[in-house]
Formats: structure tokens, sequence, C-alpha cells
């Protein structure tokens, strides 16, 4: 079970990455856009490959921007030769219902050597799908199952029964943490992996009676040399 920093800062990367607390880091679209970038994805390839750099061997997912199918094949075999680490992020189905996307998940995966992480799942039978279709990894998005109503943490058991029983070695990814809680209540679940904004893992390091004792240390560590003086 690990933990995937969703971020495609640099300063975050190197933050968490130099603690030691993250296995992968997760980049799509929104959160490039998100965090300042523009542009076609190409003319960002020199920061991407940065990070894939700075966590290497950890894993790094880039989504791709197209639906298209042969332009998302191709573009994805471009992606995924911007570094040894770097897999590539395909949606289960595009947005008008098309389903060629696991075609080509199937393709890139069993005949071009193409790590994927299929995502914009919303329930275990898709990611059964996408992993018998050879996904290395497939991404739920935990905080819009729940917004819709269901359960993610049925959904997670759900599907890791059936990866199981069916002995695929896809991971599982949960994404879309909406608040600290989700973290440990997914893994736990049986959940891989669980990718996570900056916000939320600092919110998993601080605590406030972890601060009210630290501050109380130092208190007493001063008093100690005053009464020794």
């Amino acid at each position: 079970m690990s933990i995937f920093l969703d971020s495609s800062r640099i300063e975050d990367v190197r933050k968490f990455h130099a603690m030691g607390i993250i296995r992968g880091v997760t980049t799509n679209p929104s959160i490039l856009l998100k965090n300042g970038f523009r542009g076609k994805l190409e003319n960002i390839r020199t920061h991407l490959t940065s990070i894939s750099d700075i966590i290497q061997p950890l894993p790094l997912s880039i989504g791709v921007t197209t639906n298209e199918q042969e332009e998302m094949s191709e573009q994805a075999k471009e992606i995924s030769s911007w570094g040894k680490n770097v897999n590539v992020k395909i949606p289960i189905h595009g947005p008008k219902g098309e389903v060629e996307n696991l075609e080509v998940v199937h393709r890139l995966e069993t005949k071009e050597n193409v790590r994927v992480n299929v995502t914009a799942m919303m329930n275990a039978q898709q990611c059964l799908l996408a992993a018998l279709a050879g996904a290395t990894y497939v991404s739920l998005l935990g905080g819009r199952i729940n917004n819709m109503g269901y359960d993610t943490i049925e959904e997670i058991k759900k599907i890791r029964k059936l990866l199981d029983d069916f002995n695929l070695k896809t991971k599982i990814i949960i994404g879309s943490v909406r608040e600290i809680l989700n973290v440990g209540d997914w893994l736990n679940a049986g959940a891989h992996i669980v990718t996570v904004e900056p916000k939320f893992i600092e919110g998993l390091i601080i605590h406030p009676y972890s601060k009210e004792t630290v501050q109380m240390f130092l208190d007493d560590a001063k008093k100690m040399e005053l009464e020794s003086c």
C-alpha cells in the first residue's frame, strides 16, 4: 500500500520525495492546468521529464490529451518514451461513451510495451474490464463516487476481490481525495495506492495535539536550561 503525489509542481515533488513518503506522482491535463501550465503536452515535456528524473525509479503518470484512437495511441507511445518510469493515463471511454479506448490500452500493453493507467472510472466493473485488457493500473475517482451517493469503500473491496480471484496483477489507484480520512480508509479497504494532493499530505502529517505537545517539549527544554544556570 502506498501514496502517490497528485501534483505537477516541481517544488511539491521535491518536498515530499525528500521526505521518503511518496511512491509515485500522478498528473493529468486538469492538474497541469490547475498548476498553471498552458500549451500542448509536448511543450511541457521538459517539465514532466524533470519530474520523472527526480522520482526515478518511482512511477510517474501522464495523461493523454486526445480521444481520437490513433492519435491517442501515438501520443501514448511518445509520452512513454519520456522516461522508463513513465506510464500513460487513458480514460476508460470517451466523452460520448466511445468504447475503443480499451482496444488502445490492450494494444499498448501487449504489443507496444507501454504501461497504462486507465482512469476516470466510477465502479468495480469498469476496473475489471480495464484489468482484463491488460492495464498496469486502474484508477477509481473515489471522491466523485461518494458524491454520486455510492460507497467508494465497497467498490474498492469488490475490485480487489475480483483482481485477486482472477489472479490479475493490476494495481488499484484511488484518486479524488475529498478529506484526510479518505486516505487511510481507502488503503484499508484494499486499494494499492491513493493519490493525494499536497494539502492533504500535510494534513496527514500535522495534528493539533502534536503541535501542542512539541511546543510543550520546547518550553520545558527552555525551563531546564534556565534552571541549570
